[in-house]
């Protein structure tokens, strides 16, 4: 049997050479060459000659592409349609990432579960569980994951062909790490396999309307395993979020060309899988210990939803030398930059102190307009006095110790007063245009400021 002609492409720079080298004539890197198959119409072909015969769409302006638009399906999981930017597109491509055992699988067989129920067919191929397996949770689940049709197959050509004959509506293939073609040699999860086989199942997808979801393992970084290429072929990318101690999981948007980017949907696991979390700043502040020092709320958004969120600190004089810095959830550069900005314009001394910075429920603070409430929090810690209970924080902060306005604060603000939350501080330069009912809106010009009234 003839064997099927490779080429090898850098990860680095694109370039493609039909030999292998430890280094990439191009670009110079190493080891950065890996393989992929040759398209079935230039096996056989020299490298320079010219692609020939069968028909080739001709160019033509956007105006005169003709179509409808395609109706979203409802996943039946609000929560996730929420992150998908209101439901799933036909013909795309899903990457969802995650941590062992956070429930991607859970998750996709929920939905797959709810869209037969819903009339959409759907395909589950499992390349890491028997069909046994995957039975059984499916038993725990319940909502009907019992007729989602399972294939336990990890050949890529095999996947295809029971596609095509069965037309499914939803292909679910878990996970791409485990899938291989014929047509490439190593073995499956390598570079050249993982960014061949999701190239082939993208076309898949376009070619037949088919949406596409693919399980992706991760790092130990915390990033997808495989090419970058497989976050670019990728119409939505989604990464689940949560530590194994909590009951909640975090659904995050990182990439998708049908919505915006940074959404969050969250879930709560139970013994019958992933039940969205309607009211989440509610499940955040539900284990808040009011009239303690080193609290503070501040309201962040996740995208185009705000969620109020407890920061807490604590400061405590070092038993050793050097002093401690640990941060959970906010970047603890950031945290640096504030204790000098504290110690420079409140005159709050953190010389001598250990702080410990916590983001409470597992999030992530990555926007600025979190600067005022962690503030807050280590004064409060400092000075062992507790912020008002009801009162959120919301700011950036200069290293002048000016209190700077930030995004959407008119969403925040509503956020608050529907928690019921009674008073909220700003930046006197970043004024709503309304308060909401119920919510005192007291504006502060620097974090000298803020502090002398959080604690006169």
């Amino acid at each position: 049997m003839a064997k099927t002609r490779t080429r090898f492409f850098c990860t680095e720079c694109g370039n493609d050479t039909l030999r292998w080298q430890g280094q990439c004539p191009a670009c110079g890197e190493w080891n950065t060459l890996v393989e992929e198959a040759l398209p079935r119409a230039e096996r056989g072909r020299g490298r320079g000659a010219r692609r020939g015969g069968g028909s080739r769409p001709a160019p033509v302006r956007l105006r005169e592409v003709e179509g409808i638009d395609q109706q979203r399906w409802s996943s039946g999981l609000a929560e996730f349609d929420f992150v998908l930017g209101g439901g799933i597109v036909p013909g795309s491509v899903v990457l969802v990432g995650g941590e062992p055992g956070i429930g991607k699988s859970t998750l996709l067989l929920q939905v797959a579960a709810r869209l037969e129920a819903a009339g959409l067919p759907t395909l589950y191929v499992s390349g890491e569980e028997s069909a046994l397996q995957v039975r059984l949770r499916a038993n725990r689940l319940g909502d009907g994951a019992g007729e989602v049709r399972i294939l336990a197959e990890t050949e890529l050509e095999a996947i295809l062909a029971r596609a095509a004959e069965l037309s499914p509506r939803c292909l679910l293939v878990d996970s791409i790490q485990t899938v291989y073609t014929p047509d490439l040699e190593g073995a499956p999860g390598n570079v050249g396999q993982v960014r061949e086989c999701a190239a082939r199942l993208q076309r898949f997808a376009k070619e037949t309307g088919t949406t596409v979801f693919l399980v992706g393992h991760v790092t130990k970084g915390g990033g997808i395993a495989g090419p970058r290429t497989l976050e670019h072929i990728a119409d939505t990318v989604l990464y689940f979020e949560g530590a194994g101690s909590l009951d909640h999981r975090i659904l995050r948007a990182t990439k998708n060309r049908f919505g915006s980017v940074d959404e969050i949907g969250v879930f709560r696991m139970a013994p019958e899988g992933l039940i969205p979390v309607s009211n989440p700043s509610e499940l955040f502040l539900s284990d808040r210990a009011r009239g303690g020092s080193g609290s503070a709320v501040v309201a962040a958004m996740e995208g185009s939803r705000p969620l109020l969120v407890e920061v807490q600190a604590l400061a405590t004089r070092a038993p050793y030398g050097a002093p401690q810095r640990v941060s959970t959830g906010f970047d603890h550069k950031r945290l640096a930059l504030l204790l000098a900005v504290l110690e420079k314009r409140a005159g709050i001394g953190f010389g001598q102190l250990d702080v410990f910075l916590n983001v409470v429920g597992g999030m992530r603070i990555v926007e600025t307009a979190g600067d005022a409430a962690v503030a807050a929090a280590l004064a409060s810690s400092v000075l062992d006095r507790a912020v008002p209970p009801e009162a959120v924080v919301i700011g950036e902060l200069g290293l002048g110790g000016e209190l700077r306005p930030v995004g959407q604060v008119e969403r925040r603000l509503a956020e608050a007063a529907r928690m019921g939350f009674t008073s909220a501080y700003v930046a006197a330069r970043g004024r709503p245009s309304g308060a909401p009912e119920g919510l005192r809106i007291m504006e502060k010009a620097d974090v000298r400021e803020l502090l002398d009234h959080l604690f006169p």
